[in-house]
């Protein structure tokens, strides 16, 4: 049977769960199944403040908090080992990890895959060309398919902010400006 590999850095209790989540997944061959109702979940979390702010409160008990998520699964049509994991995350009190579990259940399904993905911070959106370009040199430097996922934050100014795995790239203006600043201060 293969066993996911957990060497990437995620929260403990996100990372415990999620893994026992992927590997139940693959033993009855539903990681795509999975995959498909997580996806469905995340959007909802990202449409709903409302959600995100119940799903990360500690006011509600366990046994509201199963109801609730129930329904809301149920609504989605999200059935199947995603739904019962949502179950079960609500009745541990869990929920507040849920986002971290999201994503290290989908750093598992990648490097299983054999896929590496990148975090992009970008000051606007990247053209699909320019995402090809980014592709290609991530690809050359990991030795391993990239997938890329673009956040867009113009604080940063320009530049882009890249992290795979444990390792960052920062060639953003704003981390540029500081730097000089506080060198400016240093010679002043």
């Amino acid at each position: 049977m293969p066993v996911a590999d957990t060497s990437h850095p995620v929260s403990g209790v996100a990372e415990r769960y999620a893994s026992s989540l992927f590997e139940l997944a693959l033993e009855e061959g539903a990681v795509d199944k999975v995959t498909a109702d997580l996806d469905r979940f995340q959007a909802m979390l990202d449409e709903s403040e409302d959600l995100r702010r119940f799903v990360g409160s500690p006011v509600f008990s366990s046994e509201d908090q199963a109801r609730a998520i129930e329904a809301l699964a149920a609504k989605a049509g999200i059935s199947g080992f995603f739904g019962n994991f949502l179950k079960v995350v609500a009745r541990h009190r869990r929920l507040f990890a849920l986002p971290g579990m999201i994503r290290a259940f989908r750093i598992i399904a990648a490097e299983q895959r054999g896929e590496v993905t990148a975090e992009v911070t970008s000051a606007h959106a990247l053209a699909p060309a320019q995402e090809e370009e980014l592709k290609a040199a991530l690809k050359g430097v990991t030795g391993k398919e990239v997938k890329v996922a673009v956040t867009v934050d113009p604080s940063i100014l320009g530049g882009l902010i890249v992290k795979v795995g444990s390792r960052q790239i920062d060639t953003s203006l704003r981390t540029k400006l500081s730097t000089l600043k506080l060198a400016l201060k240093e010679v002043g």
